[in-house]
């Protein structure tokens, strides 16, 4: 019986990391691609002896390319983007180039990853690409909206656009919409600590709520409710008061 094929690009560690253990476990073949592979814990390798690590930055358009067709070989199943870039409003005054790199690997890199494997897919009339993208995507624009916010935004419309050009070709593309995630990531960007994020996701749960939304090929799926419940709210404030909203 044919293996299934998943591709993650942005593997190496956090959520992307623990979707790879689950496929792994399912007896997937998979590929974990992301700048620096060999962050990967040697024994994670030893213990699935099939995993793939390649080494690949996704702001490179041809670099993805190359990487998708060496695994994919004869079909790719599943395709799912975790890789992205955040920098606070601190960092952007600091690092101007900072608001290009986020550009770059939020919403170009998604792209060069759909593209290369869409192309895939298409020739097989089958597959599922998958983005990560932020329940601050979903963030009404107003004038404090953050640069994050909007590339976030743009990768669920990146995923809709997709969705609508590729179903003809029985491919199927899905918005995945988390709200925090209690990674290694995230604590580091709160000094080591997380718990004080509102409705904190802990990694396990958030492998569940992404890998049953796959299952299901939801077109999106936002988690936890409570925090999308929030954001609607928040949607409905006038500008002037969600102005006020701390970055």
């Amino acid at each position: 019986m044919k293996r299934h094929k998943v591709m993650i690009i942005g593997g190496t560690s956090g959520i992307g990391l623990a979707l790879a253990h689950h496929y792994l476990d399912a007896g997937a073949d998979v590929a974990i691609c992301g700048r620096n592979p060999e962050r990967v814990d040697p024994q994670f390798v030893v213990r699935y002896p099939l995993l793939r690590l390649i080494s690949v930055n996704i702001v490179d358009r041809e670099a993805v390319r190359r990487a998708t067709v060496s695994f994919a070989g004869d079909g790719l199943d599943l395709l799912i983007v975790t890789a992205g870039f955040y920098a606070d409003t601190k960092t952007l005054e600091r690092i101007p180039d900072a608001g290009m790199q986020m550009l770059r690997t939020n919403v170009l890199g998604v792209t060069y990853a759909f593209e290369a494997a869409s192309e895939i897919m298409c020739e097989r009339g089958h597959g599922h690409l998958v983005a990560l993208a932020s329940i601050a995507g979903l963030l009404r624009e107003y004038p404090g909206r953050s640069l994050y916010s909007s590339t976030k935004c743009a990768v669920i419309a990146l995923c809709d656009v997709y969705r609508k050009a590729l179903a003809p070709h029985g491919i199927t593309v899905s918005a995945i919409i988390p709200g925090y995630v209690d990674t290694a990531r995230l604590r580091e960007l709160n000094e080591g600590n997380a718990r004080e994020k509102p409705f904190l996701c802990s990694e396990a749960d958030a492998v569940m709520q992404i890998t049953r939304a796959i299952e299901r090929r939801l077109a999106r799926h936002v988690f936890p409710w409570q925090l999308h419940w929030l954001i609607r709210v928040f949607n409905l404030m006038p500008a002037p008061l969600r102005q006020l909203r701390k970055k």
